[in-house]
This record gives structure tokens, sequence and C-alpha cells, in this order.
């Protein structure tokens, strides 16, 4: 059978099934790299180079060449200039990544069912970006850092073939999840959480058939409910027809059913993850003990589906890029001695937006995605502010947090599937501009009627 007929049994493009052939090659090929003998630098070697033979199997020459240009701004800047190393890093690589955004027109080339390797770019500019940051982190006197600085920073620049394996490895840069160099390092050479001790070493079997089985199923969900909620339907005469309600749920199930496709992305991720070892994060309190793989896992899909608040979405959806986007960008423009706000927010999620291309759609997502986040804090505030005898009306509240979540999110994601500013007015309009008209009046009814109470450190941890 021809690969474009096994392509067009599932519904996708020859380009696509090409690259889910390599995506999940990843899996065999992290589990190989627990028995690559020679210490370190083989498995550096090992690393390098299976990531780039699948880059060119799955996208051709031209995806190492540019993810050889992101790796060399990001040494550069490290080796030339270490004191302004993060910041050169991260105009650089991210102008670069826009460039190539807005040449290959990868917004609409995904939308369109195609694939390039942008995708990948992004997940390694963020690791080209975080190692520069890092190492320059490692110059700094330690009290001028914060806790994740002090963990993550680097003393050392990484020699040419670890940063290579480190942007490379496992097929991570397909999909992610972004991890830290430090973290490489030590599971490379067998180093902090990986050291060996008196504890079992952990086993990588059930979690990684519990990932494979839940990718097989995403995937499987995915594949009954795209082709019966096709994007392009919201707009056309017969959607206009409806009423809100029927639009709404409308753009409700075009929500739900792409989520599908990257939780099975991510799960295939996972697997791999797992199943080298990297993915490792240490052990539970528990007794009996238990192995963790944080480290592994990008997406908690019931988190997703069932968030109480729109401030858990970013701790559950692309886990290791919230991550990222908290401890490189958020954090870092919070001034010492002074409390973050709005701006570093949505400043946080424009950062974001341009990440995934110059397109009004992912610009208006995470611009709206600033507002629902401020929105949903304003009815915790509220919840908080209410007396604790109040028990149903503070459960009332807080099922109000959740239905608005699922109603903002909705409606924001819209923009995000269909990109164009037109076609996002269009489906906005058609909902009434809901999802912006709630966030606006919860904020406000949040700084003018709600009186704030001091919180407690439950209420901050969840803030």
């Amino acid at each position: 059978m021809k690969m474009e007929e096994m392509a067009s049994m599932i519904g996708v493009s020859r380009p696509v099934f090409q690259f889910l052939l390599c995506f999940v090659a990843t899996i065999p090929v992290s589990l190989f790299h627990r028995f690559v003998p020679g210490g370190p630098t083989a498995k550096h070697l090992y690393a390098a180079t299976t990531g780039a033979g699948l880059s060119y199997l799955a996208f051709g020459l031209s995806s190492n060449l540019h993810f050889l240009v992101l790796i060399l701004i990001s040494y550069g800047s490290m080796t030339l200039c270490r004191k302004r190393c993060g910041l050169v890093t991260f105009f650089l690589a991210m102008g670069y990544l826009i460039a190539c955004h807005v040449y290959y027109m990868s917004g609409d080339l995904w939308k369109e069912g195609g694939i390039d390797a942008t995708g990948s770019m992004m997940v390694i500019t963020l690791k080209v970006i975080s190692c520069a940051f890092n190492y320059n982190d490692g110059s700094l006197k330690e009290r001028r850092l914060r806790d994740t600085q002090k963990k993550n920073r680097l003393f050392r620049l990484p020699s040419v073939i670890e940063y290579v394996a480190y942007c490379l490895c496992c097929g991570t840069h397909f999909a992610g999840p972004v991890y830290e160099m430090k973290d490489y390092l030590d599971w490379t050479q067998g180093k902090g959480i990986w050291t060996r001790s008196e504890k079992p070493s952990p086993s990588p079997i059930g979690p990684t058939v519990k990932a494979i089985l839940q990718a097989g199923f995403c995937m499987g969900v995915y594949l009954y409910l795209d082709p019966r909620y096709p994007l392009e339907r919201i707009g056309d005469p017969v959607y206009k027809s409806w009423g809100f309600i029927d639009r709404f749920s409308y753009q409700y199930m075009c929500s739900f059913s792409a989520r599908w496709k990257y939780y099975f992305i991510w799960s295939v991720s996972e697997a791999s993850m797992i199943l080298s070892g990297l993915g490792f994060s240490g052990w539970t309190n528990s007794v009996p003990i238990e192995a963790q793989w944080r480290g592994a896992k990008n997406v908690d899909i019931l988190g997703v589906e069932f968030a109480k608040s729109a401030v858990e979405i970013p701790l559950v959806w692309n886990i290791h890029v919230s991550t990222w986007l908290r401890h490189y960008v958020y954090d870092r423009l919070v001034q010492k001695g002074k409390r973050p706000g709005f701006f570093q927010l949505l400043a946080t999620q424009t950062v974001s937006a341009v990440w995934h291309g110059l397109y009004p759609g992912y610009i208006i997502f995470f611009v709206q995605s600033a507002l629902m986040i401020s929105g949903s804090k304003a009815i915790y505030r509220w919840h908080q502010s209410v007396s604790g005898g109040k028990r149903m009306f503070k459960k009332m509240i807080m099922l109000s947090n959740f239905a608005y979540t699922v109603i903002v999110l909705t409606y924001s994601s819209v923009g995000f599937m269909v990109l164009s500013l037109d076609e996002t007015i269009t489906a906005y309009e058609s909902v009434f501009y809901i999802g912006t008209i709630l966030p606006v009046v919860f904020i406000l009814f949040g700084s003018i009627m709600i009186k704030s109470k001091p919180h407690t450190s439950r209420a901050r941890k969840v803030k």
C-alpha cells in the first residue's frame, strides 16, 4: 500500500502522514537511548544524529538548516557576550522564528492540513533561549536570583555536541515538552534525581503503556469528531440561520474536537520522554514510593476539560511551555519588590502569540486569554470575599467561574483556529462578543464592587 493511500485512510495529507510516522518513531528511538554504550558523549551523539535524521525524514534538509541557524544564534551569543546572551538570543531567535512563520505562511499551511518545520523551530527556539538565560544567570550573584534561576543556572558553557543533542534529543523538538539544559546534562551524566541509589530504578513500562493507549484513544476521538464539525461551517448561511445557543454549541464542539489532536500529539511525546528516562521527576513521599513523570507530561486532559477557573488552564495545557513563559517572560518582567499585574500577564500572552505566528487570530486569542484569566481572578476574589457562613452562595460562585471559563475559552479559541481577522470577527460577532464582554464585566465588577480581603496561603498558591 502506498503512503498516499495510507494517509487518505486516516484523512490526512501525505506530508502529515510522513511526519506522524517519524513522530511515532521517537518512541523506539527514545527506548534505545537507554542502552547506548560509551558514556555521556556517546549518548549526545546518538541524540543529535537520531534527532537530525528524523527531522530530515519528516521535513527535508531545510529543516536542519533552520535548526542550525537557531543553534548558532544562541551558541554564538553565549560565547561572545555572556552578560547579555539571554536577551540577545531572545530577540534574535524569536525574530528568526517569526520571519520563518511569515515566509512559509505556516498558520495557513497548518489550517489547510499541511505541515512544515516551523512547529519544531518553535520548540527549539524556547530551548535555546532558556539555555542562554541560564548561562547568563550563572554569572550573576546568587542574591539577585529567584529559586528557579538558582536551580537551572549554568556555570560553564555546554560543548557543541551537548548543545545540539539537547536541542534534538528524543524527538522532543517535534512537539515538546521543553526541558532545561541542566536537567538534560544531569540525565545523561547520571546526576541529580538520576543518580543511582538504593531506590529501585523507575520502571517506564506502566506509564508508557498508559500514554500510548491514551494517544490511541485521543486520535480515535479526533478522527471521529473532526469531520462532523468542520470549522469552515462557521459563517456559512446555514450557521447564520441558527439561534445563539446552536451557534455557540457548534463553536464549542469545534474547539472540543480540535483539542483531541493536541492531546494525541502530547501523549506520544509523553511516551517517548518516559521511555528515555528524561521525563522522570523524582519519587512520591507515599508508601510504597512511586515514580513520578511530570517532566514528560504536557497536558492533563481532565484538568483542561473540567478546569474550575481560567487560572488553572496554563497549569494543565501545554504545561511546559506555560512554565517556560512563567520563568523566562512573566517573572523576569516583575521588578524586585513589586507585585506582578496585568501588564506582565498581557506581555507574556503577547510573546506567546507572536511565538505561534503573526496571525490576527493568534494575537486576539492570547489577548483574550489575558482578559479571561483576569476575569477569572476577579470571580475568585469575589468568592474569597464572601463570608464562610454562605456556603451555598460560595458554591454558586465557584460554579459560575467554571461556566465562565468554558464560555470564554470556547469563544476565544475560535480565533486561534480560524486565524484570519475577518473570520475571527465573524465568529465572535455571531455569538454577540460574549467572550469579550464577560471578562470586562467581571474585571470592572471586581475593581469596583469587591472589597479585597487578605488572601490565605492557599489562595496565593492557586493564583
